[in-house]
């Protein structure tokens, strides 16, 4: 018994020091398209472990906050509020859902460090504290933000967004942070927020950047890969976003290619945590064929404990 458990501490200490992924796993933004399915049935599928619900896409700079969610409803209605049980059951599943901000269209930015406070409160307030019954969700309580950001009005003080986010986590609830950059290494608009290491989770986008992307071959993306293995502080989980079809985005990678090249070499990053797609709607069979590797041997606190009972 007692070489048992001296095993099991020997364990634990390991996984403290090697910072194994937290919540391994696949993420995908959903609400972009109304012949995606329902929330919930995303969330049913079990292949997600995040979902960005997606966009807020005008913001900041004295705008009118506005949201799109496509075909799905109406936020200046009142109709998302219906939203609000699915999103609870998405988290009593085990699901970080998280409202992204901004996306490809839209009108947001940040004019000031004031106003990166002012809307950081506006987020908290309407999306994150569960008390905003007239917000375009409801009185939601989301697990975080996420920051899509590409095209703003500015590429200044989305670092003063982050901390100001940040500022309202708790010991009781934390406010998670990820961002989506693009591939090539500096982010025009988020490497500078990027670098304040506040970001739990970044999916950098491995698509649409010839450079970076899978048109560079297999050796090329995992050489992009390690740059951001490296680059991204420490602390930070390094997600390999992907279109999930041919369609959602160019530089597509077959699932198989991913499974058998790819991610047996990415998985050995130290701050390797899993795969991103874009999006719900092109992901009719990519996530279902790649997530018995995602995480491959990566076993959690809890599954070790379980498997040494």
């Amino acid at each position: 018994m007692a070489t048992k458990t001296l095993l099991i501490l020997s364990i634990l200490v390991a996984f403290s020091l090697f910072r194994p992924s937290e919540a391994c796993g696949i993420s995908t933004y959903w609400g972009q398209n109304g012949n995606e399915g329902t929330l919930l049935q995303a969330c049913q599928s079990g292949y997600y472990q995040f979902i960005n619900v997606a966009f807020l896409i005008d913001f900041g700079c004295g705008i009118t906050p506005r949201m799109n969610l496509a075909g799905h409803c109406d936020p200046p209605s009142g109709t998302c509020r219906g939203l609000i049980t699915e999103i609870q059951a998405c988290q009593n599943l085990g699901i970080k859902m998280l409202l992204s901000l901004g996306g490809s269209a839209g009108t947001y930015g940040l004019c000031s460090t004031e106003d990166a406070n002012q809307v950081a409160a506006y987020l908290y307030d309407t999306f994150l504290s569960g008390k905003s019954s007239t917000g375009p969700l409801g009185a939601v309580a989301l697990d975080g933000i996420d920051f899509d950001i590409e095209y703003p009005r500015s590429t200044l003080y989305w670092d003063d967004l982050a901390r100001a986010l940040a500022s309202y986590s708790t010991p009781e609830k934390k406010v998670y942070l990820s961002a989506a950059p693009q591939c090539p290494i500096p982010d025009r608009n988020l490497d500078t927020a990027i670098k304040t290491g506040l970001f739990d989770y970044v999916w950098v986008q491995f698509y649409n950047n010839p450079p970076c992307d899978y048109r560079s071959g297999i050796a090329g993306l995992i050489d992009a890969w390690n740059d951001w293995s490296v680059y991204l502080p420490e602390g930070n989980q390094l997600f390999l976003g992907l279109p999930a079809a041919t369609g959602a985005g160019a530089g597509y990678a077959p699932p198989d290619v991913i499974v058998s090249q790819v991610l047996p070499v990415i998985r050995n990053s130290p701050n390797y945590g899993g795969v991103m797609l874009w999006s719900r709607f092109y992901d009719t069979t990519f996530s279902a064929t790649i997530q018995p590797a995602v995480c491959g041997n990566k076993l959690h606190h809890e599954d070790l404990l379980i498997s040494m009972v």
